[in-house]
């Protein structure tokens, strides 16, 4: 089992229900939270969260992709059942006048009948078509282009797969999440130097902006943006075992507002409690898998190049991910 992604369900889990088990002990608070981070998607609002004859809620979305309402038949995102699904995470850059990117892109295929998720990190500079803008560009600018919705229906036609549920998150609300905490410990793999902090190699104490910083840099590493993928891993793992440890009710409430001001989800409140009784005890392994490309500089600009082949790889891992059965 991969740590990295297996902590990325369980970050999904605490942001949206409130740090693991404390949610059951402060309910109202809670059910609050989830109800006001509930952000449907342009197609659900619109199309309605299913039609006579598609199952499965936000698959709606994907009309647009060749064969999605098939794949809708076949793979009901139905969570009171159970049933695979699948969610994109976007941990979104949102500065100060800025409308922002999408910083952080990882579809996770969640399956409980085989116990298992596969998750995948989409490099941010990926170049693919940006569904609705008419052009191609960079995957995370379909954020900057059109929220929430260009950057799902710019996913769905770039793998050919719909994409089931959201989680958007502010990567600056981690940095509040962080400080209320009381900071958290990374292991460093190497050492830099990023926006006059200097981050040892080893075992780290960082702050809220110290941690933003160091899932933000990316020149420096010998790995580029699959490379920062990793630190912000390790950031979330830290924030999660941090959170575990909480038992001062201040914190949580503190930790709760943060969550209402940072976190958008088309999950509803029913969703985030199946999802936290159901297939957080069912899942056993989660796997990891790269976006395989190469880096190319047209007219000066560099993007991360994934051909034809790698993306029906990837199409057919999800799509086996997805499919009942053991």
């Amino acid at each position: 089992m991969k740590r990295g992604a297996k902590i990325v369900i369980s970050a999904v889990a605490a942001l949206t229900v409130g740090v693991g088990g404390y949610a059951y002990s402060l309910y109202r608070p809670v059910v609050d939270t989830m109800e006001s981070i509930y952000e449907p998607l342009a197609s659900e609002t619109t199309i309605g969260s299913a039609g006579p004859d598609v199952e499965g809620g936000s698959l709606t979305a994907s009309l647009g992709v060749s064969g999605a309402r098939e794949a809708a038949q076949e793979l009901p995102a139905d969570l009171s059942e159970n049933k695979p699904f699948n969610l994109l995470v976007l941990g979104v850059d949102e500065r100060e006048n800025d409308i922002g990117r999408s910083d952080a892109i990882m579809l996770l295929a969640v399956n409980p009948q085989k116990h298992s998720v596969l998750m995948f990190n989409i490099p941010r500079d990926t170049r693919t078509e940006i569904v609705g803008k008419g052009k191609t560009d960079k995957i995370n600018h379909a954020y900057a282009f059109g929220g929430v919705d260009m950057s799902v229906d710019t996913v769905e036609n770039f793998l050919d797969v719909p994409v089931d549920y959201y989680v958007k998150v502010n990567m600056e609300g981690l940095e509040r999440i962080i400080d209320i905490l009381g900071g958290v410990t990374v292991d460093n793999p190497f050492q830099f130097d990023f926006e006059h902090i200097a981050y040892d190699k080893g075992p780290i104490e960082l702050n809220g902006h110290e941690a933003l910083m160091y899932s933000r840099m990316r020149y420096d590493d010998p790995k580029g943006d699959i490379g920062r993928n990793e630190r912000q891993q390790l950031v979330l793992s830290a924030l999660i075992d941090k959170g575990k440890s909480v038992s001062n009710i201040t914190k949580l409430n503190s930790i709760l507002g943060a969550v209402k001001d940072n976190v958008k989800t088309n999950l509803t409140k029913d969703d985030m409690l199946d999802i936290v009784t159901k297939y957080r005890t069912q899942i056993e392994t989660v796997d990891k898998d790269e976006v395989q490309g190469s880096g190319k500089r047209i007219d000066g600009i560099y993007y991360y190049m994934v051909d034809d082949a790698e993306k029906e790889r990837i199409h057919a891992e999800l799509t086996r991910q997805l499919q009942s059965g053991e």
